[in-house]
């Protein structure tokens, strides 16, 4: 991993992303002892607008806690990508909700399709847990924590009842990434 890392999650306010942001810090920090800082911003709509979470780690103490050369970004819908998919520096990534993001922006970094909604929806069966399958893709796509700290973070921030619906999306999301990195 390089001395600072950054992601961006993004897409509209509703669909979990400050969440799976917070767990990717907290996997990060809680069981992998790095330093990271999670920070937010959503439009005034809230729900259904365009929100962000960024997330900072590194092996060194974060001396700004705001993403300024985004290592990586997550667009779930087409305005997230268009407002937030600036700023991914020359060889980062980017990882779009195919059915939703259209036409992602193109610059000089890589672009990854996954339908990560209907992915929640048919294989999943809620579509609730996008959020928990774009974080296990986000993790597969970067390995900037390692699997296992992914799910333990997940399962950690989740209701008894639903641990077994959300390590199946962390496990889905993950092994989709994969497979997409194999071809």
């Amino acid at each position: 991993m390089a001395e600072r890392y950054e992601l961006r999650f993004s897409g509209a306010g509703g669909q979990g992303l400050i969440t799976a942001g917070i767990i990717l810090a907290e996997a990060a920090s809680i069981i992998e002892n790095k330093y990271a800082v999670q920070s937010q911003s959503y439009g005034p709509e809230a729900r259904g607008g365009a929100s962000k979470s960024e997330v900072i780690i590194s092996e060194e103490p974060i001396d700004y806690p705001k993403a300024t050369v985004v290592d990586a970004c997550l667009a779930m819908t087409q305005e997230a990508a268009d407002k937030y998919a600036v700023g991914i520096k020359p060889g980062g990534l980017l990882l779009v909700d195919s059915d939703f993001v259209k036409n992602p922006p193109q610059g000089d970094y890589k672009v990854y399709d996954m339908p990560i909604m209907r992915t929640a929806k048919e294989e999943v069966g809620r579509e609730i847990v996008a959020n928990v399958i774009a974080l296990g893709a986000m993790i597969a796509l970067t390995d900037v924590v390692k699997r296992e700290s992914g799910e333990k973070a997940v399962l950690a921030k989740v209701p008894e009842a639903f641990i077994d619906l959300n390590k199946k999306a962390y496990n889905i999301g993950f092994e989709k990434v994969k497979d997409l990195l194999e071809k």
